[in-house]
């Protein structure tokens, strides 16, 4: 095991809120194995968004029990998160060390950059050796995954991201409405606005296809009431849904991936949005890969961060 002052540095900025919080976790389950810690000032966009990271600017994993100099500062936190001035920092010193090894060896640098490497497992003996060769390590991409670490500390992990209550309310209050008519609850993630051309069009899905894969599990539940909670990209309307008992998201992304969690089951495109909405609630879910797909019950499976979409999975045991 390594000593508790290695620290592990996320460098970049990888997409929009469902792949940081994966990245994140994948990370947050690498310090639990190694006992080290993570900062992540990445994660500053939406870092307000949740109970733990909005009260440390550095965003460490676990949880730091001291407040910085910074988080002591009327008004800094929100400046710094605003101008990206820490996040550009570290991009910065990760470049000249990676190209000068000004520290020595006490600096590591672990890649695993979009179209060039595959998805790297942070489980593998070459980023132990890696870690374990330096007190700092710098960690360049997104496609990192730790499936059956992020299984084993699943729980802390859920812990440390607990969304505001702001958003725990909103997630609740949309979910609580449909309980009252329905026995079951599940979760579509109807995703059209990027995915129209994203890996050309692979997991864009019409209204219509997804509404007949509602019908499809709908009549799985035989004599018992079945709602849906849709959330989107998009505004839809219950019109669209027609022959089932329908209600919508919050409406944010915060709010909307916490509802899809507190759901009985998920569907939808292949998307780090309903793995992490099904990994937080521990909630089986199925996604959607082609027009073909036909979910069955038995199908569906909580997911613990081990995909990239468009990758193979690094599959959990």
């Amino acid at each position: 095991m390594m000593q508790k002052q290695k620290k592990v540095i996320i460098v970049d900025r990888c997409g929009q809120l469902a792949n940081r919080l994966v990245l994140f976790a994948n990370f947050a389950a690498l310090a639990e194995e190694y006992s080290c810690s993570i900062l992540n000032c990445s994660f500053h966009s939406y870092a307000e968004s949740f109970k733990t990271t909005r009260k440390d600017i550095y965003c460490r994993y676990p949880a730091s029990t001291e407040k910085s100099l910074w988080d002591s500062i009327p008004g800094a936190p929100r400046a710094i998160r605003g101008t990206r001035i820490f996040y550009q920092a570290i991009r910065a010193a990760s470049k000249l060390q990676e190209r000068w090894s000004l520290a020595g060896k006490s600096i590591v640098t672990i890649r695993a950059k979009a179209l060039i490497y595959p998805v790297v497992s942070l489980e593998g003996q070459d980023i132990a050796d890696a870690i374990n060769g330096g007190n700092i390590i710098f960690a360049n991409g997104w496609k990192f995954r730790a499936p059956n670490w992020v299984k084993r500390h699943a729980e802390p992990i859920r812990n440390y991201f607990q969304p505001i209550d702001e958003f725990d309310r909103a997630a609740r209050f949309a979910v609580q409405n449909l309980r009252r008519v329905a026995d079951v609850v599940i979760a579509i993630h109807l995703r059209q606005g990027d995915y129209r051309r994203w890996n050309k069009g692979q997991y864009f899905f019409s209204v219509e296809r997804y509404t007949k894969w509602m019908h499809e599990l709908a009549e799985q539940f035989d004599g018992t009431k079945v709602a849906f909670l849709v959330c989107s990209d998009e505004r839809r309307s219950r019109d669209e849904f027609p022959g089932l008992t329908v209600g919508f998201g919050p409406g944010s992304s915060v709010g909307d991936l916490y509802a899809m969690a507190l759901c009985d089951w998920i569907l939808g495109p292949l998307s780090t949005f309903s793995q992490w909405a099904s990994f937080y609630g521990e909630t089986p879910l199925f996604h959607l890969r082609n027009e073909s797909d036909q979910p069955d019950l038995s199908s569906f499976m909580v997911s613990y961060l081990g995909e990239v979409p468009g990758h193979p999975p690094l599959e959990s045991g």
